[in-house]
Parts: structure tokens; sequence; C-alpha cells
């Protein structure tokens, strides 16, 4: 015989529309946007995963300053690779970006096209397609550099460059502001070959198992090499920020998203509870009743379980189809505005159906069968007299007679709700700690901007290309000469320039990856850094934040392909957080890693240096080239932060009106009592609304700092694992108004519903259920 419980399921779900209406929109949102994110996620880390044996993507690239003879060529391949020729050359366009030019792959590091077609002919190009985006450019649209054009022909993936890293020690790629793209061979051909660069590709003819292998196979490849040819670069696959850094950033995005879906879950969950338990106390001489007829406690919990759990499978349902539909193309398009990704082809996720269908389900089972076991453990009498309280009765609090009555009875509303103001506390907390990143982030980003540009070493660094034998040789004779020379030709009569030197180390392998540190040797006397060298190294601002250093402390690096390693300490801190870098005097750095005592690499100037070859300029640090990070995740995550300030309103939102609609219904009785004393709605409002603001002011207020503290946490964590160099937290004063104004007016939505709400109260309530 079904039971006569399950008619009442239907009346209750009419009666609460508005309650569980509110928590399925949450439900189905939430589960949709985690479901939608972790098929897109799944789906594209296959393809990418399946990339690089379909594209064939290479095991590393090195790069020389001639062409490799065929002798050399089969010396090195002799170790157990195979060389492919990958020559690229790049140009500055008209619309302030550089283009790096590749003839069209067919063996190794092949293409996907995604639109339109490969080049056929001279002048006709076919770009990266995340770059024709963050540059407004289409198929049939002209590139030109000022004297040469090209039409584009097609927008297209390269498979070594799914994360457009200009240079593999950036501390971010730049999709804005350096681009890919290839051309037909007769094009190549006629570009500028002063600027041709001999890079090469490699793939193992047996390849390593693990990365601890790889490493090691590719150290002694570098040193079997580096006897055949001069290196000017060296890169393995493992090492390759363009080819892993997609990899590794969209596996770590799944961890943040499921435990963003189990905590709105747990608060949903304990929502659930408490109007579950304010129901109890609602029916209380029903469940009195129903337990005195022969009714079992575990029948009863199934019943007033029953609602939730299937507003929760409902939701999770409805989400994960909308998740594999609507969602998973808002989700792909983040990682597509991100990275230069190949076609993918979306597949069944088990994983994620289990995370946001079944877990969540039983969250939500367990939290609320502990509530009603919990509630329901007293006898059939005490319901029957409503006497719902399992312990002794307390005393109220002591409320002194010379306070207005008002004030008395707000307080008194404010206590007896204690516990779902704490939930609603918790649930402020988290909808803040969203916003606050939603709103935090750009303004850090504009702030790390500014910083940078106030205070920069120089308005130009250059740092000028030389062979790796004098940057870290073995023989010491060769890079001393190799120098002589090339010092010769670098000079400049620019009165502005000034010459340092720079050296390269990492920092010893930690839970977060080695990071690259230039170590400046610059003058006693330098123009351009200001500091007493008298006891040890000066470090960077960014590596002192990053890293946690003082002055006093010892810091310990390494060559980023050698085991040598060493120890400086630490006598102060330069304001400077462009990079993670060191400071010393130019003989210090030059006597340590034996680079001759008139040795330099680079200039520092305050207005460009003109007089020398650009085919010994490497690279120049100007502001846009400082600002590349800020600039970067400002285009990646700048659509993502409006979706998540209106997810956290709507999160604030629905539990601000869920835990205000029971304080109304849990009064309803005493709301009646007051009607019928005289009291007018809005009287009866400044006594039950109004309580309900306090408590809202103060846990805005009070959430303030605590979430400040955690962001701290959060963001340090997630810059470390996200980029490399370092973008301090700055938190914008007006940060602080934005959320409070913003809680507030939202509140204020809430407050008219529960005005509404009271107004509707009849004075026959009073008479129900009286005593």
């Amino acid at each position: 015989m079904k039971s006569p419980l399950r008619k009442r399921i239907p009346r209750e779900l009419k009666g609460e529309i508005g309650k569980y209406l509110v928590v399925f929109i949450l439900m189905v949102a939430t589960i949709g946007m985690v479901s939608g994110f972790l098929v897109a996620d799944g789906s594209m880390i296959q393809a990418y995963d399946e990339g690089f044996e379909k594209y064939n993507i290479e095991d590393g690239n090195f790069r020389t300053g001639e062409r490799l003879y065929r002798g050399q060529r089969e010396a090195i391949e002799e170790e157990g690779v195979k060389i492919y020729e990958n020559y690229y050359i790049e140009d500055s366009l008209s619309n302030g970006s550089t283009m790096r030019f590749f003839k069209n792959r067919t063996e190794v590091d092949k293409v996907c096209l995604m639109d339109g077609e490969l080049p056929s002919e001279t002048g006709e190009i076919a770009i990266d397609r995340m770059y024709a985006d963050n540059n407004s450019l289409k198929t049939g649209d002209t590139l030109d550099d000022g004297t040469k054009s090209w039409t584009i022909t097609g927008l297209v993936a390269l498979s070594d460059y799914s994360c457009l890293f200009q240079n593999n020690n950036d501390s971010m790629f730049d999709a804005v502001k350096f681009g890919v793209g290839v051309v037909t061979d007769e094009e190549f051909d006629s570009l500028d070959q002063d600027k041709l660069q001999y890079n090469y590709a490699w793939t193992y003819n047996e390849k390593p198992q693990t990365e601890l292998e790889e490493k090691n196979v590719s150290e002694d490849l570098m040193k079997a090499m580096g006897k055949v040819v001069t290196l000017e670069n060296f890169v393995p696959q493992y090492q390759n920020q363009a080819i892993i850094f997609t990899g590794d950033d969209m596996g770590s995005d799944k961890a943040m998203m499921i435990m963003l879906l189990y905590i709105i879950i747990v608060i949903m969950a304990f929502v659930f509870g408490i109007t579950t338990s304010n129901t109890i106390a609602k029916e209380a001489g029903v469940i009195g009743t129903l337990r005195a007829s022969g009714y079992t406690k575990n029948e009863l919990i199934r019943h007033y379980m029953t609602l939730p759990v299937i507003v929760t499978l409902v939701g999770a349902l409805i989400g994960n189809i909308l998740g594999y539909t609507a969602f998973k193309d808002v989700c792909a398009g983040m990682y597509y505005g991100s990275y230069s990704l190949p076609t993918y082809v979306t597949i069944w996720n088990a994983e994620a159906f289990l995370m946001t269908t079944v877990v969540p389900v039983i969250i939500m089972f367990v939290v609320n069968y502990a509530v009603l076991y919990h509630k329901l453990k007293l006898s059939p009498l005490k319901f029957l007299r409503r006497d719902l309280s399992s312990r002794k009765q307390r005393r109220a609090v002591y409320l002194s007679p010379r306070m207005k009555i008002f004030h008395r009875f707000r307080l008194r509303v404010i206590f007896q709700n204690i516990s779902n103001y704490l939930v609603l506390f918790v649930g402020i907390i988290f909808a803040n700690l969203l916003l606050m990143f939603g709103l935090l982030l750009p303004s850090a980003l504009d702030h790390y901007q500014l910083e940078i540009q106030n205070n920069m070493l120089a308005k130009y660094q250059y740092m000028l290309s030389m062979p790796v034998s004098v940057m870290g040789g073995s023989n010491k004779l060769e890079s001393m000469l190799d120098m002589l020379l090339f010092a010769h030709d670098a000079e400049t009569d620019n009165e502005d320039a000034e010459e340092f030197s720079a050296y390269s180390l990492n920092t010893l392998p930690t839970k977060y990856k080695s990071e690259e540190v230039t170590l400046y040797g610059v003058h006693d006397d330098s123009k351009y850094i200001d500091v007493d060298f008298s006891d040890g190294v000066y470090i960077s601002k960014a590596y002192a934040d990053k890293f946690l250093l003082k002055p006093g402390d010892s810091i310990t690096l390494k060559e980023k392909y050698e085991d040598d390693e060493y120890t400086f300490k630490i006598s102060g801190i330069y304001d400077y957080n462009g990079s993670l870098c060191i400071f010393m005097p130019q003989e210090e750095l030059n006597r340590t890693f034996d680079l001759g005592d008139d040795y330099f690499s680079g200039y520092f100037s305050n207005s460009e240096i003109t007089d020398i070859d650009s085919s010994y300029i490497g690279s120049v640090i100007d502001l846009d080239a400082l600002t590349k990070i800020s600039r970067q995740l400002n285009v990646s995550m700048g659509s993502m932060m409006g979706m998540v300030n209106l997810f956290a309103v709507a999160i604030y939102m629905i539990l601000i009106y869920l835990l205000s609609k029971i304080i109304i219904e849990k009064n309803a009785q005493s709301i009646s009592m007051t009607k019928i004393f005289g009291y007018t709605n809005g009287e009866i409002s400044r006594l039950y609304i109004l309580s309900t603001s306090i408590v809202v002011v103060l846990c805005l207020l009070i959430s303030l700092p605590i979430e400040t503290t955690i962001m701290e946490v959060l963001f340090r964590e997630m810059m470390l694992q996200s980029i490399s160099g370092w973008i301090a937290l700055w938190i914008d004063p007006m940060i602080y108004v934005q959320m409070f104004v913003i809680g507030l007016v939202t509140y204020a939505v809430v407050a008219l519903l529960e005005y509404k709400k009271i107004r509707k109260v009849p004075m026959g309530e009073a008479l129900k259920n009286a005593e």
C-alpha cells in the first residue's frame, strides 16, 4: 500500500514554490556551468593529448647561428633523434605586433586549419586563430609591415604554439602583440633573409617514458650537440612553455571548478536543512499526530527528504543537459580565448556526471538526513505540545527594560534566528569572495601596469644576442674570444646607454616549477640602479614577494642545464616589480661566472639605441614587454570576471531571500498578533526586516577583513601556480565600497519582496495552532 504522505508532496511544492524555484535555478546554473566546464575541459584535454601524435609535435627544438651541414646533422641524428628544419623569420607589423613566419609544415609540428584555407601563392598567409581574434582580423583581411603586405587566407592553430610564448623565458604568453603564421616556401624565401633563424625540431626514435627520463636524455643530447655545433638555444619539450603551458593550466582549472561546485552544494544543503527544520517546527502538530498514529521516524525522514533530493536530482540532470549543449560552448570559448587549440570533439565524461550529479545528490541526502534525524528524535508528545527543544529550556537573554520595546523586540528576533544568520554569514563570505575576485583582478592588473611604468629600471633594456658559449659554455677560452669579438661590434655612441652584464640562473625545483632569475651586473656608480653593494646582493621586490625573502636571507640558484649551484646573501630589496632578478656589482658577476673583466651583455638607456646592428640585439625590454602579463590576463580572464560578479550577486540574493523568508514564516503567528494589536505593515517591517537588515550590514562589514585574508592566500596561490614572474595583490579601497553597496542594493531588492510577504500575513494566523 502506498503511503498517503506522498499526496502532501505536490501541495508542499506548490506552497513553497518560491523557495524551491530559486534553489532549482541556482542548482541548474551551477551544475550546468561546472558540467559544461568539465565536459569542455575533458574534451579539449583529450584533443590536446592526442594532438602530440596526430600532429607529430616535436620532442624539442634548438637554434644555431648557421645552417647545419649534412655531417653535423648526421652526427646529431646518431644520438637517436630525427632532425627537421623549422626555420622562421620575425617581422614587426604596422599594427604594432610581431609576426613569426614559418613555412607550412608537413612532417613535424603540423598545422590545424580552423577556417579558410592554407596559403597557395606568394603574398598569402594563414595566421594563428587567437592572434586574429585579439586583433580583430579575419579571413580576407590584409597584414603589412609598411613595405610588404599579405592577404589572410585562413586561420590556423600551430600544434607547437598552443600558447603564444614569443620566448620560452617570458613570464607570460602574449596573443595580442605576438602571432605566428605559415606561408608558402616561395613567400618565405622572399622575406628578409637577414632575419632568418636557423631553428630545428627533433623527435626521439624511442620516446622517454617519464619526465625524469626525458630530462636525462635531453641533457645528454644537449652535451652531444654542443660538441658538434654552437647552440644559441635548446628547449626540450618538457620545458617548452608554448607546448606544455596549455595542458598544465587546463588540468589545474578542473580542481578549482569542482571545489566551487561543492561549496555551493554544501551551502544549499544547509539552507535546505534549515528550511526543513522550519517546516518541522511549523508542522509539529501534524508530525506528532502522525507519529502517534504509527508512522515511524524513518518514514517521516524519507517524506521530508523527498523534495530536496528530487529538486537537486532534477536540477543536476537539467544542468548536465545544458552543460553538454549551451554551457559547453561557453566554457570552450573561454579556453579558445586564451589558447591556440585545435578543433575538438565533445566526448562523454563519466567523471563529470559523477561529480555534478551523483555527488551533489549524496551531499544533499547526507546533510538533510542529519538535520532530520536530529529533529525527529523527540517523542510524539513533545511534537503535539510544540516543545521542540531537545535540551532543557534555557533562560532568555536578559535585555534591559530601559531599552525601547522596538529595540528589544529586534534583538529577540536576532537571538531566535541565530542559526539562520550564521548560515547567512558563511554564504555572504563565500559570495563576497567571488565578488571580490571579480572586482579585484582588473584593478590589480591596472595597478600592476601603472607600477611597472613608474618603476622601470630604464625606458629601454637592450639584451644583446650572443652565442651560448659566452653565456655559460664549458670552454672558457672560447667564451672569452667570442666575447671580445662581440664587444667590438656592439658598441654604441648613445650617451644615455650604460653597459650591464646579465646572466640567467634558475630557482631550485620545489612544489612549484623552477623559474628563471636574471642576474644584473651593474656599475657601482650606475645612474639607473642606485644601490649599495657593500654587504651582499639586492633582489627585486617581485622576487622577495614571491618567495617571501627578506634582507639577511640566503638564496641558492642553479644553472638551467647543469648541476652547478650558487648561493647569494641578500643585502636589500630593490623596488622593482618587472621581473625576478638580482642586482650585484658588474665585476663580481663577471668574476663569479668567469665571463672576463670587460664582458657586458646589454645596455640600459632612456632613449632608443639606433647605431647597433639589429642582428646583435636579442631583445628589447620596454614598457610593452613588461606589461605583457597583465595585458594577456586581461584578455584571457576579462570576459570571465563579469560572469563571476553576476554569479556572486545571484548566490548572495538567493541566500538572503531564502533565509529572510524563513524568518518571516517562522514568526508569521507573531506578525499576525501584532497586526491585531494595531501595528501597521511599516511598523512590523521595522521589527522583522530591519532586524535582518542590521545583521546583513554587520555580516558585510565583519566579512570584509576575513575575505581579504582569504583572498591574500588564494591570490598568492593562483599567481604561484599560473605565471612566471609575479603580480602582487593590490586591493583598491573602492572595491570594499563597491562590495558593500552591491550587498546593500541586493538586500534592498530582497527586503521589498519580504515586505510584500508581511503584508500578506492574515490576522487570522494568530488564531491557528493556539494552545
